[in-house]
């Protein structure tokens, strides 16, 4: 995934966390390394960049099951609201490791996550815990139809808890060289959010470096009442606020006009596509390429459990490529192969502003690296997979196919296996506490 888009037969090899050779096979034995070699298998495997999610809810993973068939707005009110507010620092760490764990065994290396309004600690201790390279932020709601007592804050807390969320991040990672963690400021949505509280976030997004992310033109209903509220698009409301820029990273754009478009363009603001949960919430299909030519970085994300209900990167990618064809006046005009799979590649990376340390396989990246079979059923024939890898990747691989996982040069998931979790004392925690979740939020059956 590298500018001169190279398929290579060779070698890598990795010291300390970066990239830092293609070698031979011959050459392997002349190499010099201040610790003994680790010569990893590849036979029958793709290697590939880790992948990449830049729009999901850690904090819903213990939701999943629990709010079907409903549209966004009562999905939201009467499920998804009361579901987070009941959330206990245990259930919610719980919650972001059975949803890190469900991706990073599929070949996810970095995400960007949303959290809930409280307890953001154990989301990003949860991250640590599995080693995973991502930005999350407690998510910042000062006002709303429908949000309960339980997730209500001033707007002065919203912020105030922000902020300390994000220092509390930068004193746990102020040793390490290279910080696999980052902080996103989280304004829900434009109908959640004061003027206020949107015009400070900006600001503070750019005075700590850190992103900006939000949900945008989501569902009909949700744009239809934006309209009603301000009199223009909930983007053309973001740019009036300051909220936009190359910080911010918008998921789902499904409703976006061409003026939306336009402004997301000049303003070099990021796009996040959901696709499978933007059917599942009958909100419809982004229209990608049309983004794309108007010069919008778009990128992926399986967005929640509760409206995806798997946290599939491989699924997303199809689903992209196949959606395309759908929203596009003619196949000429829809997705490649290759242009779906650099969503969750390259063009994540540039979401994020990681581009120079993550999203390809080259000399001096970052060693976040899958190794994918291909000698599956489902893989075969695959004739020549040097000349076209692509479309194997997107149509025929699946999350099982992923064998290892590596982020910042460690073994996240080994033979299919994570090196970071129990995953039987996982299962038996998450059903545990999502029994808790449901009584104390009056969901219980």
């Amino acid at each position: 995934m590298d500018d001169e888009n190279r398929v290579l037969n060779t070698d890598v090899l990795v010291e300390q966390g970066t990239i830092t050779q293609f070698t031979t096979r011959r050459q392997r034995s002349s190499l010099r390394s201040a610790a003994p070699l680790e010569v990893v298998d590849g036979s029958g495997c793709m290697l590939i960049p880790g992948l990449i999610q830049s729009h999901v809810h850690l904090c819903q993973t213990l939701f999943r099951g629990m709010a079907e068939e409903l549209p966004l707005m009562e999905w939201l009110r009467t499920r998804i609201w009361p579901l987070e507010g009941a959330h206990t620092p245990a259930s919610l760490h719980t919650s972001a490791l059975l949803g890190l764990t469900e991706m990073m065994l599929a070949g996810t290396t970095t995400i960007l996550d949303m959290g809930t309004v409280h307890h953001q600690s154990a989301i990003f201790r949860a991250m640590t815990d599995a080693g995973i390279r991502g930005f999350s932020g407690k998510a910042m709601m000062d006002k709303g139809q429908g949000v309960p007592k339980s997730l209500r804050e001033s707007t002065a807390e919203s912020l105030k808890r922000s902020e300390a969320s994000y220092r509390a991040l930068q004193r746990s990672q102020h040793n390490q060289e290279v910080p696999r963690l980052g902080y996103a400021f989280a304004p829900r949505f434009v109908l959640s959010c004061t003027t206020r509280l949107m015009k400070r976030t900006a600001e503070l997004t750019q005075e700590y470096g850190a992103l900006f992310h939000s949900h945008a033109s989501e569902h009909k209903g949700e744009s239809q009442e934006v309209q009603r509220q301000f009199g223009m698009t909930d983007i053309a409301r973001l740019y009036q606020l300051g909220c936009l820029g190359p910080r911010t990273v918008l998921a789902h754009g499904v409703q976006l006009t061409a003026s939306d478009r336009k402004l997301l363009s000049q303003t070099n603001t990021r796009i996040t596509h959901c696709p499978s949960t933007n059917l599942k919430l009958a909100s419809g299909v982004a229209k990608i390429k049309a983004m794309q030519r108007a010069g919008i970085t778009v990128a992926i994300g399986a967005d929640g459990a509760p409206c995806n209900n798997r946290l599939d990167p491989w699924t997303e990618i199809r689903s992209a490529g196949l959606l395309s064809q759908i929203a596009a006046p003619d196949r000429a005009q829809a997705l490649t192969a290759k242009q779906a799979f650099a969503l969750a590649t390259r063009d994540g990376a540039k979401t994020l502003g990681l581009g120079k340390h993550i999203g390809s396989i080259e000399v001096g990246k970052r060693a976040d690296l899958v190794l994918v079979e291909q000698n599956q059923l489902h893989t075969t024939p695959n004739l020549d997979l040097e000349a076209d890898p692509y479309t194997s990747l997107v149509y025929s691989t699946t999350a099982a196919d992923v064998r290892h996982v590596m982020v910042d040069g460690t073994w996240r998931i080994k033979n299919r296996t994570p090196t970071f979790t129990d995953t039987s004392e996982l299962h038996r925690k998450a059903n545990l506490h999502a029994r808790k979740l449901q009584s104390r939020a009056g969901l219980a059956a």
